[in-house]
């Protein structure tokens, strides 16, 4: 059985921006990505601060960024299979090995089956209930990206959704607000 803090399922943009921030502050941060993202589809024009960028490339550059220059462990090609709550911690299985951590992060995009599995609400367009943080309404389980909106799905819209929830992750653990704030000194 292999302990982290936070395990992320999705290795699009917004689970690719959970794994980068709560790894950037020290918590130990495994994901699983399929490879499926939708942004091997897309050509970014509308991502802030690219002007353009085909979607693979985004992927390889975001990929290095979480795992390379923050620590977070990427699993690549790997389904998770299940994910339940054990009542202390989450436990996630993925190639016959499980895995559990405090906090699930769920980007597998309109793929809801897992929220499902884990009992989280759903609204009344079929979508992941979560509240401004992205939490669900299981403690410790966070949705992003597609799963919670039945339109709107940008990049950048799920970036955002996966640093909201790890914000929040990282607030939760430090026993306050934290502010991912880097200033010219930091780099």
């Amino acid at each position: 059985m292999v302990d982290a803090d936070v395990i992320v399922v999705g290795g699009g943009a917004a689970g690719l921006s959970a794994a980068l921030f709560t790894a950037k502050n020290d918590l130990e941060t495994v994901a699983f990505d399929t490879d499926e993202s939708w942004l091997h589809k897309a050509h970014l024009f509308n991502y802030l601060g690219i002007r353009s960028m085909d979607g693979d490339v985004f992927l390889d550059r975001a990929r290095e960024h979480a795992t390379a220059d923050h620590g977070a462990t990427l699993h690549e090609d790997t389904e998770v299979e299940s994910v339940a709550d054990d009542g202390d911690e989450f436990v996630v299985t993925a190639d016959g090995e499980e895995y559990t951590a405090n906090y699930v992060v769920l980007a597998t995009g309109a793929n809801r089956d897992l929220a499902d599995e884990l009992g989280c609400e759903f609204t009344d367009d079929d979508v992941v209930d979560v509240d401004v943080t992205m939490e669900t309404s299981v403690e410790g389980v966070y949705a992003t990206g597609a799963m919670v909106r039945a339109e709107e799905w940008q990049a950048v819209i799920s970036a955002g959704d996966g640093a909201a929830a790890a914000l929040n992750i990282l607030s939760n653990e430090k026993g306050e607000h934290y502010h991912d704030f880097d200033t010219p000194a930091d780099v």
